[in-house]
């Protein structure tokens, strides 16, 4: 009873400061030191590369100026799942639970836990994705997804002690890796960009070129298979600046939560936007675009460091990506459990994960998402995990904001503190985008993103299961 009170009633001890390093600290994980190889692959020009950063990055801060309407009128916790629920109904408030747990948090804990141990590697090569510790058929088990489980296991144990001190950690974490992209950029800018380098990368920018593995010769590309390389590209653009909706699930424990949590969105995205665009010109200054395409395991930030900084500078910047992605992780292993719990209190979920520990936190929650996160380590590179994760992602946003114009009709007197900024255009301009981005992924990725729909459509029938037997779902359980 104690546990379930001190629950209900979260202190509000979060302000402005801690809500926009939150949303920061979420978004900077792992995907700008590495996704802009897989990037100049698809697209292999500075100026396409640039332009979708920009373009990420815009629609990153739409998508959260708009939540910030949603997170005024509902300032309480588990952020986008209420919304939806709002919004629509019980049953797409549960699938984006279900799939927030099976594909969304969980895939993505597990692609910065891959991206953890590529860092790893690089400090200790005998624990990269090289060293295959076991092969049977088509699975194999490499030195780097075991680095990857250990560490999710580590951090969901430390969650599952329920650390007082999570916020301090988190604001290091994210001071250092704030402070090491900033000085990689500003000592690259400065020290290591090269003229003819810049030159040579800008002299046909917007020549799209794709590389094809199977003969490994770059093609020129237009058309239908540019709108693919497009889309494939933004994967990783998106997918790095994603989590940003993190501050909305502990909207219980923000400050004056209509102003702070939209401001904080506002504030954190663009930071992180800025930090983001300037990187890239970064390494379009200091490396050729060939070397940023075939960066060693897609270490760019690596790549260029070794440029700036010689090879000493090289094992720092690779320890403070470990940093930044340990922190990244923490993070989304302590925002998921809360989600599962209020989807579980709503009885939408596991009975269980709605129960707290002796610590008090949702122990079996951590422990559950732990398990799956640590499974889907084991099915495939980063690359595949984010084309799995994003495609999902990118449908609820589309329908979260779709859902502040279902609510502007169904409840236009309710109270909106703040209303989104350039509605309806903006919100619908978004809306427009991601549909793009997410059919064009889908005929360009369909064995991955394909994967996660499937998984994501396979939660309606557990839904009317669960729905019809919630008293032998909640025995079994």
């Amino acid at each position: 009873m104690h546990d379930e009170h001190e629950n209900t009633h979260l202190k509000r001890e979060l302000g402005l400061l801690d809500g926009t390093m939150l949303v920061v600290g979420s978004m900077i994980g792992s995907g700008i030191f590495i996704v802009s190889a897989g990037m100049v692959q698809n697209i292999g020009s500075a100026g396409w590369l640039t332009l979708i950063w920009i373009v990420s990055g815009l629609m990153t801060m739409i998508a959260a100026i708009s939540y910030g309407e949603l997170s005024a009128m509902f300032p309480k916790a588990g952020g986008q799942y209420v919304y939806l629920k709002e919004s629509y109904n019980k049953l797409i408030a549960f699938l984006y639970g279900w799939s927030f747990f099976a594909v969304i948090q969980t895939g993505t804990i597990a692609a910065v836990g891959v991206a953890f141990g590529k860092f790893t590697a690089y400090l200790i090569p005998e624990l990269g994705d090289q060293n295959i510790l076991y092969e049977a058929g088509s699975f194999t088990l490499n030195a780097a997804q075991l680095v990857s489980i250990v560490t999710i296991v580590l951090l969901t144990f430390i969650n599952s002690r329920g650390v007082k001190n999570g916020k301090y950690i988190q604001t290091v974490f994210t001071i250092t890796k704030i402070v090491s992209l900033f000085g990689l950029v500003i000592f690259g800018l400065i020290l290591a960009a090269k003229a003819d380098i810049w030159n040579a990368n800008w002299a046909d920018a917007w020549t799209a070129r794709s590389y094809n593995k199977e003969s490994g010769n770059w093609y020129t590309i237009g058309g239908s298979a540019l709108l693919s390389a497009i889309a494939a590209s933004m994967v990783g653009s998106l997918f790095s600046s994603d989590a940003w909706n993190g501050v909305t699930f502990i909207s219980g424990e923000i400050k004056n939560p209509q102003r702070n949590v939209g401001l904080s969105l506002f504030l954190g995205t663009l930071i992180v936007t800025i930090i983001y665009i300037t990187a890239n010109l970064m390494y379009v200054a200091v490396l050729p675009m060939e070397s940023i395409a075939f960066a060693p395991s897609e270490r760019v930030a690596v790549e260029a460091s070794q440029h700036i900084f010689g090879t000493t500078g090289t094992y720092i910047i690779a320890v403070m990506i470990m940093i930044s992605t340990f922190g990244c992780n923490n993070g989304l292993i302590l925002a998921g459990a809360r989600v599962y719990y209020t989807m579980a209190k709503d009885g939408l979920f596991f009975k269980k994960a709605g129960g707290l520990n002796k610590a008090s936190v949702p122990g079996w929650g951590l422990w559950a998402q732990c398990i799956w996160a640590s499974a889907l380590c084991l099915t495939g590179k980063y690359g595949d995990l984010l084309d799995y994760v994003m495609i999902i992602v990118m449908i609820f946003y589309i329908l979260t904001i779709f859902g502040i114009f279902i609510l502007r009709k169904k409840r236009p007197d309710a109270e909106r503190p703040y209303k989104a900024f350039g509605y309806p255009v903006l919100p619908f301009i978004y809306i427009l985008l991601a549909a793009a981005f997410c059919i064009g992924l889908l005929v360009a990725r369909p064995e991955t993103c394909g994967w996660g729909v499937l998984i994501m459509l396979a939660g309606i029938p557990v839904y009317y299961l669960t729905k019809g037997k919630q008293q032998s779902a909640a025995d079994i359980d």
